[in-house]
Order: structure tokens, then C-alpha cells, then sequence
């Protein structure tokens, strides 16, 4: 009768403790970050705040006053909203109009790949990868009709004083001669793991 007793103890504390494991384990997935969805909202938030005071600048100041908007002030507004959501958020492009914009090797691979899935007219999907403690999320930058006035072909889609203002505030600028729905760069998102781990 003690052995019984003491069989059908052992057995029950050894399913309880799977169970808590198995309960563990599915808490544990419950609360792993969705990257891509985070992703996506930073990027689409990101790119509103930015959008939207762009066109605001543009409908009140014309297309002159937005290049000195985006030259001052599109930075600060990236910073701040990669700070209000504690990632590290960047629009890089293979062909920059700031220097400072220019994708880096892994960033690059991404650009082309991009640029083929729209040539193709497949379905854009963001891209995340982790490594070194680190996710890295990744979506195109698609042109519209807006952009064209400061991305477009010169003389075509940019008027010459607007032209003029770009030489003067970016004597580098690579960023000319798009068209519409084309790849101009990607937003490039870093998360830290250690600052989503519970």
C-alpha cells in the first residue's frame, strides 16, 4: 500500500513538473517580440511624422523650403522617434543624398533585393535577421509622385531653383533620376535583444 502510495506521488510530481515546464516554455514564446510587426509600426510611424510635415512644408512654403526642412530637421525627427521607441532607426540608400545615409555592405544586399522583388511585381515582405544580440529589420523606401520633385530628373520632375538649392545644401547628392514606384532605400531598424528580454 506504501509503495503504491508513494508510486503514485513520484508520478504526479513528475507530471506537474512538465506541465510547468511545458507552461514555462509556452509563456516564454508568448512574450518573444514580434519583430516584424514592431518593425513595420516604427517604419510606417516614422515615416508618417516625416511625411506629413514634409507635405505640410511643401503646401505652405513650397519645394524649396522642404529640402531645407529635410536637410535640418528630417534627422532630429528620426532621432527622436528612435528614441520614443527605443530602436536604432535609419533610411539609408545606395545612391545618398547625405553621405551620411549610405548603406552599408549587408544594408546594400538588401537595396538590390528589394529593387528586384518590385521590377518583378511580387509582394514586398520586410526582411529581419538576428545577429550578435541584435534584429535587424529591413523595407524598401518606395517612390511616389512627392518625391519626384526633389528625386526625380532633373529639369523633368525637379525645377531648377530647386535644383539650384539641392547643389548648394547637398554638393554631393546622388539622389536624382528616380521615377515613381522605384527602390530610392530602406529603412533599417536595430533592435537589442537585451532591451526586449523579460
Amino acid at each position: 500500500m506504501r509503495k503504491t502510495f508513494f508510486l503514485i506521488m513520484v508520478v504526479s510530481i513528475a507530471l506537474s513538473c512538465k506541465q510547468g515546464s511545458k507552461t514555462s516554455e509556452e509563456k516564454s514564446s508568448l512574450e518573444k517580440p514580434d519583430y516584424v510587426s514592431m518593425g513595420m509600426t516604427y517604419a510606417q510611424e516614422t515615416q508618417k511624422v516625416l511625411g506629413k510635415t514634409l507635405m505640410g512644408t511643401i503646401q505652405n512654403k513650397g519645394v524649396e523650403e522642404a529640402v531645407v526642412f529635410c536637410n535640418e530637421r528630417a534627422y532630429p525627427l528620426t532621432d527622436s522617434m528612435a528614441t520614443n521607441f527605443k530602436a536604432r532607426i535609419k533610411r539609408v540608400s545606395d545612391k545618398p543624398r547625405n553621405p551620411n545615409n549610405l548603406a552599408n555592405a549587408e544594408e546594400l544586399i538588401h537595396i538590390e533585393s528589394f529593387k528586384k522583388i518590385i521590377s518583378e511585381g511580387d509582394s514586398i515582405k520586410p526582411v529581419v535577421s538576428e545577429t550578435s544580440g541584435e534584429v535587424h529589420f529591413y523595407y524598401p523606401i518606395v517612390t511616389n509622385a512627392m518625391c519626384l520633385n526633389c528625386h526625380g530628373i532633373p529639369e523633368k520632375n525637379i525645377a531648377p531653383e530647386v535644383l539650384t538649392h539641392l547643389t548648394e545644401l547637398y554638393p554631393d547628392d546622388q539622389a536624382t533620376g528616380y521615377g515613381p514606384d522605384e527602390v530610392r532605400g530602406i529603412w533599417s531598424i536595430v533592435f537589442d535583444l537585451s532591451d526586449n528580454s523579460n
